[in-house]
């Protein structure tokens, strides 16, 4: 198979910046690597194994260090394992799965059933929100209850604003090596600045083959099926799944939607002051 990365030296590199940000958070972890029949999928683990689990999956592009900056206090409360997800920049293998079926979800229970876990919290930004909800829909008899920040799968933001505002500063970029043009899709995105992500991404998008396979949206017969409680935070200035549509949707297709929130001066990437709201919301759990 293909390597996605552009060559050893660009995956080297981005797998630098990987233990990099690791090694900042300053916590106590352990890597475990789960073969699955989809690939191996590396886990990072932190907290009592007393505690009850939680499962972490970070967004499209991401890796497990970024979800545990994310929400650090989880480990207090949980046992908390960040996934890297399969043919994402990160620890895990490079197969990519597709998202017009329920191999996300396939794999997922794979590796929950692999790390023999009961009554699993999950949580998920963007396109971890995807990959919980085809989790569910799969089989949802372990999952306990999900947390969902800016989800992929519900609802997708108008085209051709992506286009101008997303994808053309992206190739830009790609193209030029410009810092204005990343900076640009950056600021689009991310509520605050972070300088991680300028580093990191600044790399991925250049040397890793990223997915740009249109993003589906769930079934309204699927949704209907899930009795897994949920919990959705939107963000209202979210151009990537705009916050209000992902409200209206969910509203009207989940049964088991618990709690919905709006994130009213959130983009698509929260800023510290929200995702600590939504870290608090699941510690209170």
């Amino acid at each position: 198979m293909k390597s996605l990365y552009k060559s050893e030296l660009a995956k080297k590199e981005i797998l630098n910046l990987y233990e990099q940000k690791l090694k900042n958070l300053n916590i106590d972890y352990k890597y475990k690597l789960v073969n699955t029949s989809y690939g191996k999928t590396n886990i990072i683990i932190i907290g009592d194994s007393t505690k009850p689990p939680l499962l972490i999956i970070h967004g499209s592009n991401g890796c497990a260090p970024i979800s545990l900056e994310t929400y650090p206090n989880l480990y207090k409360n949980f046992q908390v394992f960040a996934i890297d997800v399969l043919a994402q920049p990160n620890k895990s293998d490079e197969n990519r799965l597709s998202m017009k079926d329920n191999s996300y979800g396939l794999w997922m229970n794979e590796v929950i059933n692999k790390l023999n876990l009961k009554n699993v919290t999950m949580a998920g930004f963007s396109f971890g929100g995807l990959v919980i909800l085809k989790t569910l829909i799969q089989d949802e008899k372990n999952i306990k209850e999900v947390f969902l920040s800016a989800p992929a799968f519900i609802v997708n933001g108008n085209p051709i604003v992506l286009l101008f505002k997303v994808f053309i500063p992206m190739k830009r970029y790609i193209k030029t090596k410009k810092a204005k043009y990343l900076e640009k899709f950056l600021n689009t995105l991310f509520t605050e600045s972070d300088t991680f992500a300028l580093e990191y991404l600044s790399k991925v998008f250049l040397y890793f083959n990223m997915d740009f396979t249109p993003v589906p949206v769930i079934k309204k017969a699927e949704a209907n099926l899930i009795t897994t409680p949920i919990n959705l935070f939107a963000a209202k200035k979210d151009i990537m799944f705009p916050g209000i549509k992902m409200l209206k949707r969910a509203s009207k297709i989940f049964p088991s939607l618990k709690e919905s929130i709006l994130l009213k001066n959130s983009k698509h990437v929260q800023n510290r002051i929200d995702n600590d709201k939504i870290e608090k919301i699941i510690l209170s759990k």
